[in-house]
């Protein structure tokens, strides 16, 4: 492509009128997600958000593992929040329903893909993925990551640098499923802190567990050793929803 040709091509010309008029209008959508999103999310402290793909299928034991996991933080008095689509998503809003506590679904408009599941106690729609990823984490009192792609590796990348760079308060983050994670984790190791663009204290934003009792304990023993959040009475209380 010539020079010439680059100028001309529509991507590079000036905004129209038309187009920023209707970039505007999309600031007045993003807010209207925002005050959504804060009025029904603001009482369900304490929550645990779930993040994985919406890839796989019913039959796989990735599945039953999310849905356990839900289920047991869904009765041990935290509200679980997922993308509301389908797969592990899916798997993460069945083990809440199951549970005592509510089951939440943040649900994004796309192209393909994604669809709501069934398995909803509490339904928010996003247009956005900015806003919908405040909501993810604004209440948030854990985030646990199953295996996923891109769009589980992106929102486990903006938690990790929302907490690294203190712009979020520090709350267990837990990727499940070791064998999937430790790829990850050896670059993070052997590249990122070798080449000085981490720091060997950042590998302890997070944990790698894979039973879904001892994530649960996780969860509880951190904030008890933080002396904020659930403490072994309020545990106790939780368990009595």
């Amino acid at each position: 492509m010539d020079e010439k040709t680059r100028i001309q091509h529509p991507v590079l010309q000036p905004i129209s009128d038309k187009e920023l008029a209707r970039e505007s209008w999309k600031i007045f959508q993003i807010m209207g997600e925002f005050v959504d999103g804060f009025e029904r999310l603001a009482h369900l402290r304490p929550s645990v958000s779930i993040f994985g793909s919406a890839r796989t299928p019913p039959d796989d034991p990735l599945y039953h593992l999310t849905e356990t996991i839900a289920h047991k933080l869904s009765d041990a008095g935290f509200a679980v929040v997922s993308g509301g689509g389908p797969g592990l998503m899916e798997a993460a809003n069945k083990g809440a329903k199951r549970g005592k506590s509510p089951s939440i679904g943040l649900n994004i408009q796309l192209p393909h893909e994604q669809h709501s599941n069934q398995y909803q106690d509490i339904s928010l729609y996003f247009r956005h993925f900015f806003s919908r990823k405040v909501m993810f984490v604004k209440h948030a009192s854990a985030y646990v990551v199953m295996p996923g792609g891109f769009g589980t590796l992106d929102e486990l990348a903006e938690i990790l640098t929302l907490v690294q760079t203190a712009k979020t308060r520090k709350i267990p983050i837990v990727l499940v499923l070791t064998p999937f994670w430790e790829g990850l984790v050896g670059w993070f190791k052997h590249t990122l802190i070798k080449q000085g663009t981490i720091s060997a204290s950042d590998l302890d934003l997070f944990v790698l567990l894979d039973d879904a009792d001892a994530i649960v304990d996780h969860i509880f023993s951190y904030y008890e050793r933080a002396v904020s959040g659930p403490s072994a009475e309020e545990r106790a209380k939780f368990m009595e929803l």
